[in-house]
């Protein structure tokens, strides 16, 4: 009996720890030295089931990274990050992301452009300005892929 509770319990354990395991999706995030709010970001993808990785760049390289990557220059923000074959700019929600790799579209990414606040690393969420997430297309053009309200 002994035996078959140690089994049992040893099961349920890994039955649970096996959904956190699966939900962590690594994510390259491109950014400048000292950010803050990149790593506020971070901080939120984490909260989130995402498992980032911060490489600092200069400046220069970053913007032309963006640019190579197939972010619109009028569209950029100060973090580049690449997910699963996907380009994501900025302060992308993490349930933004979620949704692309879900739907899985033919598109370069996602991008919220500038740094709006109340975004996710740009302060409470609770205080937001409204911004838009755009899904930036193959041919470099852009849509709206989820708008959030001001708070």
């Amino acid at each position: 009996m002994k035996s078959f509770l140690t089994t049992l319990t040893l099961a349920l354990v890994g039955l649970t720890a096996v959904p956190a395991f699966a939900q962590e999706t690594p994510i390259d995030v491109m950014k400048t030295n000292g950010c803050g709010c990149c790593l506020g970001w971070m901080n939120h993808l984490e909260d989130n089931g995402f498992a980032p990785t911060g490489e600092d760049m200069n400046g220069g390289l970053l913007i032309r990274l963006k640019m190579d990557s197939g972010v619109p220059q009028a569209m950029t923000s100060c973090h580049t990050a690449f997910v699963d074959g996907y380009v994501i700019e900025g302060h992308v929600p993490a349930a933004d992301i979620r949704r692309l790799l879900s739907e899985r579209p033919d598109a370069v990414g996602l991008v919220v452009p500038g740094m709006p606040y109340g975004s996710p690393g740009m302060g409470p969420e609770d205080n937001r300005e409204a911004y838009d997430v755009f899904l930036i297309n193959d041919d470099g053009s852009t849509e709206v892929f989820t708008s959030y309200a001001e708070n």
